[in-house]
């Protein structure tokens, strides 16, 4: 487990992308690991495939409210956990409708090469269902790969969605580093012990979503690692892939 949650090269990755499929994924996936990266001066760009239209039980809510609701709550969940220097970039998509084809990928594709990103924060697409025996949900395996398939080829190669480089005039972009969270095969663990409080308090900007949030602070605490014990230390796992 590491303290300081970047690769050696760490003093030279300046931008994080968080790239999910709904509002409140990033908090709940690796809130506590942007925190730090926030911290430690790195500049968070969030990405949501979709705003979470369908996100409720209300039988009177519709989804443009919805999706004004949530997007309004991930952009202060942002600002809490990276502060001013955050920006929020909502794609639209429908909630539940995600697949992994072109459009998608070349959305994302566009949005690397603009944002220029060091290290992208996504789900792990090979997630199907997790020990607790919840199943993952299809947007979030989507989006993961959807991801996967942007950073590389897509926006590494400039023949790859020509369009973009010949039209729009964006340039090839590589990415560094691949933080796949929601993982069954993690290789790399994050201590957040020390931005749990923070973590919280970003998941409970998701009022439309968090209906008793002293119980969600308590599943956070007890939340604890295992592997630690006694000690109470809390973290998050991942598969880090390093490009080369």
């Amino acid at each position: 487990m590491t303290n300081t949650p970047l690769p050696a090269d760490a003093d030279s990755l300046r931008r994080v992308m968080a790239i999910y499929a709904h509002p409140d994924d990033p908090e709940f996936f690796s809130g506590g690991t942007l925190a730090k990266w926030a911290l430690e001066g790195k500049e968070l760009v969030y990405v949501l495939a979709t705003s979470g239209d369908k996100g409720t039980d209300d039988q009177d809510m519709t989804a443009q409210r919805l999706i004004e609701i949530r997007e309004a709550e991930q952009r202060a969940a942002a600002i809490l956990t990276g502060g001013n220097t955050s920006q929020v970039i909502f794609l639209r998509y429908g909630d539940g409708e995600l697949e992994p084809n072109l459009d998608l990928r070349r959305a994302l594709t566009r949005i690397i090469r603009i944002q220029k990103p060091d290290i992208v924060v996504t789900n792990d697409p090979a997630t199907r269902w997790f020990d607790s025996g919840s199943v993952n949900h299809p947007d979030h395996r989507v989006i993961g790969d959807a991801t996967l398939n942007a950073v590389y080829p897509s926006a590494r190669d400039r023949h790859t969605f020509v369009e973009l480089w010949r039209d729009e005039k964006l340039e090839p972009h590589k990415v560094r580093h691949i933080y796949l969270a929601g993982t069954r095969d993690g290789n790399e663990k994050v201590n957040i012990t020390d931005v749990l409080d923070r973590k919280i308090a970003a998941i409970c900007e998701h009022k439309s979503q968090v209906k008793d949030p002293e119980a969600l602070a308590k599943r956070q605490r007890d939340g604890f690692d295992p592997a630690f014990a006694p000690e109470k230390v809390y973290t998050e796992s991942f598969r880090v892939l390093t490009l080369r």
